[in-house]
């Protein structure tokens, strides 16, 4: 079994469900609430995106072929749209890829369960990461790589599910200097893929006759 498509897939969507970026929104956006309230945001969120990102995995070619969509195409529109994603993550720029807008923090800070918006979406299953789960069960060459892929959606939303529950200590502990370090370097990590993906989307058109 290939454990590149795991490894590749966990990669991926590392840096586009942005899970150190969303310690420090969460613990933005309930700071004013109880442990236990925050406990039942994050278990909730992390549920609902699950649901959403697991929907467009096993439906994602069921909808290419609605709209007619190949998958070198997708390939390359989405090897795009992650390396704009990896841009604003390198530049340390805002990204309504991966996070929320300010009109959405600003509308988020005033409801009473933010679990469903903006935690499940569009922090948790965005646009980037919908398209990065598209792009990577899409591209599965095999039923091992597509559950492997499918593990790794997992394998993220756990991760995230643990980094929501510990949001507090680490704002504490990484402060703004931490994060975008470590946002940098995912970044530039993402960027290769996503210029990988591009490639192979490219290859696999005929474009240039390969």
């Amino acid at each position: 079994m290939d454990t590149s498509a795991f490894l590749v897939a966990f990669a991926t969507l590392f840096a586009t469900v942005g899970v150190a970026d969303i310690a420090f929104i969460f613990a933005a956006l309930t700071k004013d609430h109880t442990p236990a309230q925050r406990r039942l945001f994050a278990t909730r969120g992390v549920i609902i995106a699950l649901m959403i990102l697991l929907f467009f995995a096993f439906l994602g070619n069921a909808i290419l072929e609605v709209f007619g969509i190949t998958i070198p195409a997708l390939r390359t529109a989405g090897g795009v749209l992650l390396l704009l994603i990896a841009i604003d993550m390198v530049f340390a720029r805002h990204s309504g890829g991966t996070g929320t807008t300010d009109e959405e923090e600003s509308e988020a800070r005033h409801a009473q369960d933010i679990s469903v918006f903006p935690l499940a979406m569009p922090l948790l299953a965005g646009p980037g990461a919908i398209s990065a789960v598209i792009l990577l069960t899409t591209g599965a060459r095999t039923d091992a790589e597509f559950w492997l892929v499918i593990a790794a959606i997992v394998v993220i939303l756990a991760i995230a599910w643990l980094t929501l529950l510990v949001a507090m200590p680490i704002q504490r502990l990484l402060g703004l200097t931490g994060l975008s370090v470590v946002s940098r370097v995912v970044g530039i990590l993402l960027a290769a893929l996503a210029v990988q993906f591009v490639f192979d989307g490219i290859k696999a058109s005929g474009l240039l006759g390969g």
